[in-house]
């Protein structure tokens, strides 16, 4: 598992393969995923759908969720398809990733 710590909140980010999602922690509990299919035919990965704990909303979980799916897209040289709303909208934020971006969802 590959982790990112990010500064401002305490979440820590790392990608759970076995389970095909990122993972997102505060404090050692699970406060969100965001879940991946990866087209092995295209090498795009399609990030499904983002959940964060109620208990951890407004924390930046998603916030972090995504960054950590798009800088591990950018690393990697995989394009990705934003099928998740939360990406969607955090993408449409952070336009200097839109190069990422294979085309969108159902496109």
């Amino acid at each position: 598992m590959t982790e990112a710590a990010s500064r401002e909140t305490h979440v820590v980010v790392g990608d759970d393969t076995d389970r095909s999602r990122f993972e997102a922690h505060i404090g050692g509990h699970l406060a969100g995923v965001l879940s991946y299919v990866d087209d092995e035919e295209t090498g795009e990965r399609t990030l499904q759908h983002t959940v964060v704990g109620n208990e951890f909303g407004g924390h930046g979980v998603g916030s972090a969720l995504a960054g950590f799916a798009i800088a591990e897209a950018r690393e990697a040289g995989r394009r990705i398809v934003p099928q998740c709303t939360f990406v969607q909208g955090w993408l449409q934020k952070h336009p200097e990733h839109a190069d990422l971006v294979a085309h969108p969802y159902g496109g």
